[in-house]
């Protein structure tokens, strides 16, 4: 594993995770300045730790983040609930945490993100769902967790795992609070990996189906 870094960009080969140590906010925040607009390295700090972790995703991972999100944004459609969306975004808690889910999610405060360029989370309240796809590692959750995301998906290897925030920090889930009616657990890692086999509109016509079935 090589890990490049220079005054114009990072690289880090697909499938890749770095963490660097006794990191500052300062370090995480020029990693952010110099990496390549269209790299997919994705950089998260945690102050607490003082780390840094470079994470560049495997393959197939951009299929399956851009399914997942619109899997989600299809199943919202069919609630007839109202959302705001971002992917990818920067969440940053000054000094303490940053994070870059493949998608969040404002759906209980779908309106406090509409027409901002930029989240801020002294002021703005936290998305209601981030995702992550091809987590590595759950020590990552730790980050969420400072800034305050109520719940966290991570997909990894055709399984959707559901993190719950509470007072004692996230709980493994087998039901999702954002969609108490709907087994997401189960239904839709088969839409993601059909997307993956048979293509992404495949799928999602198939799971719109399945939908206005019920």
């Amino acid at each position: 594993m090589v890990l490049t870094v220079s005054r114009d960009y990072i690289e880090l080969p697909p499938g890749s995770t770095v963490t660097l140590t006794y990191q500052t906010w300062e370090d995480y925040e020029a990693l952010l300045a110099i990496r390549n607009e269209n790299a997919a390295t994705k950089i998260r700090f945690n102050g607490h730790t003082q780390q840094i972790k470079l994470v560049s995703p495997g393959a197939g991972y951009s299929n399956r983040a851009c399914s997942l999100a619109a899997l989600v944004k299809s199943l919202l459609r069919h609630q007839g609930r109202d959302w705001d969306s971002s992917h990818p975004i920067t969440l940053q808690r000054l000094q303490e945490a940053g994070a870059e889910p493949d998608a969040c999610f404002y759906i209980a405060n779908w309106q406090a993100a509409i027409g901002k360029e930029r989240i801020d989370l002294s002021v703005d309240p936290p998305p209601d769902l981030a995702i992550e796809v091809d987590i590595t590692s759950l020590t990552d959750l730790e980050i969420y967790q400072i800034l305050a995301i109520p719940e966290v998906w991570g997909y990894r290897q055709g399984q959707l795992s559901i993190y719950v925030l509470t007072a004692n920090g996230y709980e493994d889930r087998s039901n999702s609070p954002t969609f108490p009616t709907v087994d997401v657990k189960n239904l839709l890692p088969e839409y993601v990996e059909r997307a993956w086999s048979a293509g992404s509109s495949v799928a999602l016509r198939e799971f719109e189906q399945v939908l206005n079935s019920d």
